[in-house]
């Protein structure tokens, strides 16, 4: 379908980058659609698996530094997830959760430094941010293993929703620069400087040992309590005024809510991952693209305005994309299928 829509011939396709997490068969995806397609022997193909449903950025990613590389070239991004050979038939919940949740889907994306293609792009890529948790809680938040019968399958951490808030954190703290208005920045800086001082103060006054100086220290402790309190409450900033539009990863209904929640964004913002999760399940990699469609579809979409995708995945990873909107769109005048009922 995108070669059709984009009238691109298959032979013009230079870069090829296929990721599915789970199936990873031989010869590679990458070879069946090069041999399915007809496509040039000298084409740079690259397989991507094990990476979870992050998996879709870090191809990406890849695709932008090697056409950074090699000009006027256009890469082929296929994300796609096949979950049948690896259904849970166990009795194990953590494991269980799998076969509920996770869907088969896919989806594919043409990317290009060509001059001319620039003419027709409906978007524009400026930044990409991978950020991973080491911990050993990080690594076991997302787990294909077996059980205790010799059942194959993926084991869903309890904790999965605070790993991967800590490995947001870390991201959007790499991410704020790059799409935050200065007023934003200024603020979280003040922040920071005022957490520093405050350690510093503190921990001077808690170290007096000397007897004799006791009752100045308490003074001192409730003078200061009056101007800088001992924890400084972490500001977090408003992304909202850098981000227009947000695909959230549909990993879940506890995923997205805890993310518009500690980043306070509305229920439009959501929208689009919700209205995935409804109606397509979590398709892993592929399910920001979904969200993406339905922005590009349904959200009023204005040239200049820029769109966020962010994704989980196992190991534990936290990655990001921003796009830049070069196409006015008109929301479609029929509306989305249970566009009140998927709340």
């Amino acid at each position: 379908q995108i070669l059709d829509r984009t009238q691109i011939k298959s032979t013009e396709i230079d870069i090829l980058i296929v990721n599915c997490s789970l199936f990873s068969p031989t010869p590679s995806l990458c070879a069946m659609i090069m041999s399915k397609f007809n496509m040039r022997f000298d084409v740079m193909s690259y397989n991507i698996s094990g990476m979870g449903c992050s998996a879709s950025l870090i191809a990406i990613e890849m695709a932008q530094s090697i056409l950074r590389s090699y000009p006027s070239k256009i890469a082929l991004v296929v994300s796609t997830e096949n979950l049948t050979q690896n259904l849970y038939h166990g009795n194990e919940r953590s494991m269980l959760l799998q076969n509920t949740l996770f869907r088969c889907g896919g989806a594919a994306i043409l990317l290009s430094n060509k001059w001319r293609d620039g003419q027709r792009a409906k978007y524009k890529l400026l930044h990409v941010v991978r950020t991973q948790g080491v911990s050993k809680e990080a690594y076991e938040a997302v787990y294909e293993c077996e059980d205790q019968n010799g059942q194959h399958g993926v084991r869903l951490s309890k904790d999965i929703v605070q790993v991967a808030g800590r490995t947001m954190e870390k991201n959007f703290t790499i991410l704020g620069p790059y799409v935050l208005p200065l007023s934003e920045q200024i603020k979280v800086a003040k922040t920071l400087i005022w957490k520093k001082v405050a350690r510093f103060l503190y921990k001077k006054l808690d170290s007096a040992s000397v007897s004799s100086t006791k009752n100045i220290t308490g003074d001192l402790k409730n003078w200061l309590i009056q101007y800088i309190p001992p924890k400084v409450a972490t500001y977090v900033p408003d992304f909202k005024r850098g981000i227009d539009h947000w695909c959230i990863h549909a990993g879940g209904r506890a995923v997205v809510d805890g993310i518009v929640k500690n980043l306070k964004l509305s229920p439009s913002h959501a929208e689009p991952s919700r209205y995935t999760l409804y109606h397509y399940g979590n398709t892993s990699s592929s399910s920001i693209w979904y969200e993406l469609d339905y922005i590009r579809r349904y959200g009023n979409q204005k040239r200049g305005q820029r769109v966020l995708q962010v994704a989980f995945g196992s190991g534990f990873k936290c990655n990001t994309a921003v796009w830049l909107c070069l196409k006015t769109t008109s929301p479609s005048t029929v509306p989305p299928p249970a566009t009140a009922s998927f709340e």
